[in-house]
């Protein structure tokens, strides 16, 4: 995903994204967890932070999430300090493109936010790409900040695996937060200030759809 796109380019690559958008056209949602963490007693503010292919799509999702108050688009999972789009992009930095997602567990849990994450953000059994984009830095990745969300995270993709919810098998990452890099500002809510870019249309609207069907009482205007 280069930082100037053609619309030519991008309706081709469209053309490919069925992968990506398979996920996104069911109108079943996948099962809840068995193992959550229990809402908080009273509101408060805790950080989530995935990763599943370009994060223009994944960041919308969790913008139009009840519960969330901020979703921001950065690199986690990388080595390099710092990071910027550029580098991302070309891989070399370890760093996946990735959401950090800002919620208060009195109202959506942390099992929740998986659960949407798993049945309209992306598709978790495609290995090192999402779609049209490929490379580690599309990679489907769970970050984790605690071991309490370590421990519903894997209990989540073990539940999923039994019930072989996939055509194939989850691939998703999982890897402890060791830092967030918040994206150059060109990327934040880029869904809202381009909703006819062809990649939008075509990869990321079908995800905003499906998350209105799947979880009518969880989406919300923003």
């Amino acid at each position: 995903m280069s930082k100037i796109r053609s619309s030519i380019a991008l309706a081709l690559a469209a053309l490919l994204c069925a992968g990506s958008a398979a996920i996104a056209s069911t109108s079943t949602p996948l099962p809840a967890p068995t193992v959550d963490a229990p809402p908080a007693a009273k509101s408060g503010s805790e950080t989530a932070v995935f990763a599943g292919g370009c994060f223009w799509g994944v960041e919308a999702v969790y913008r139009h999430l009840a519960g969330v108050s901020k979703a921001v688009s950065g690199y986690a999972g990388g080595t390099t300090k710092n990071p910027t789009y550029t580098g991302v992009s070309m891989g070399t930095t370890g760093h996946a493109e990735s959401v950090q997602v800002t919620y208060d567990p009195a109202k959506i849990t942390y099992g929740q936010l998986l659960r949407v994450f798993f049945s309209v953000a992306h598709d978790p059994t495609q290995l090192n790409r999402q779609g049209p984009d490929v490379g580690t830095q599309y990679r489907s990745a769970i970050f984790y900040a605690n071991d309490e969300q370590k421990r519903v995270a894997e209990a989540y993709i073990a539940q999923l695996g039994a019930a072989k919810a996939f055509s194939g098998p989850i691939v998703t990452q999982l890897a402890p937060l060791t830092a967030f890099y918040p994206a150059e500002d060109y990327h934040q809510n880029y869904l809202a200030l381009h909703p006819r870019e062809p990649y939008i249309v075509y990869n990321d609207l079908p995800k905003l759809d499906a998350l209105k069907t799947q979880f009518p009482a969880l989406y919300t205007k923003r």
